[in-house]
């Protein structure tokens, strides 16, 4: 079985650098060759949830700026299937979760860029789902857990997104850790590892720095639904941090 995923994709970056963090995706895209992947993006916030649906090559979507040259020059050819899309929908509509779909969206780099190091051939189908970072924790978990046993069908959900994701406090050059952001992510595994959903749920209340480290909940999101769809408790797969605040903690679930 293939477990879900909660994957940091960072810095857009992470497309052209070499680091032991991009070391570690192309190690992990060799762990496991799933049949389709469907990644919920943390850079595609809809009210409704939306799913692509084309069997078309994606358009490379070039979301960010003031990047070098060469980072516009990379593209991710992969195509989508709107049958796995169609089979999506059926199961979060069963689950009473409203959807559409969309069949001109291209992917956007909270997919792209880690896809890129994960699987350079582009040759898996990829389903790219919005997020709605209004919901509340615990609808977010619902959404993962209506699509649950993908994993046992060949298909990798990935929610790609930061825990730590703070823009106005990141420190430029600095390479060490806060020690609030590895508090707050201390918090976290904590409490993954001990199955406490409850608590988790209300995060923004209880974790020490959730204000700091979550400022708008859009990057966060996307950890939920990966807990909802995995089938065994957290692990951490991957931990380090950039600029001083911003966290490539990496699970699964």
């Amino acid at each position: 079985m293939i477990p879900a995923l909660f994957l940091a994709h960072g810095s857009p970056m992470l497309a052209i650098e070499q680091t032991p963090y991009t070391d570690f995706l192309a190690k992990l895209g060799e762990q496991y060759e799933p049949r389709a992947i469907v990644i919920f993006t943390a850079h595609w916030e809809s009210e409704t949830l939306t799913i692509s649906s084309t069997d078309d090559v994606y358009d490379t979507i070039y979301d960010f700026g003031g990047f070098p040259d060469e980072l516009y020059q990379v593209k991710y050819p992969a195509r989508g299937s709107t049958a796995i899309a169609a089979m999506l929908e059926q199961k979060l509509t069963a689950n009473g979760i409203e959807v559409r779909t969309d069949s001109a969206r291209g992917l956007d780099h909270g997919s792209w860029t880690l896809l890129h190091r994960m699987y350079p051939k582009a040759d898996i189908p990829v389903i790219q789902v919005s997020v709605n970072p209004c919901l509340a924790p615990e609808q977010q978990y619902r959404i993962g857990e209506a699509i649950r046993g993908l994993g046992r069908e060949g298909i990798l959900v990935i929610g790609s997104g930061v825990t730590v994701h703070n823009l106005r406090m990141l420190n430029w050059g600095q390479k060490t850790p806060e020690p609030w952001a590895v508090a707050f992510d201390d918090w976290l595994l904590e409490k993954l590892q001990s199955s406490d959903l409850n608590t988790l749920f209300h995060y923004a209340e209880q974790a020490p720095y959730a204000r700091q480290a979550v400022p708008r909940a859009e990057h966060f999101v996307p950890l939920f639904i990966a807990m909802g769809n995995g089938e065994e408790q957290a692990q951490v797969i991957h931990r380090s941090y950039d600029l001083g605040t911003l966290s490539y903690m990496c699970l699964q679930f």
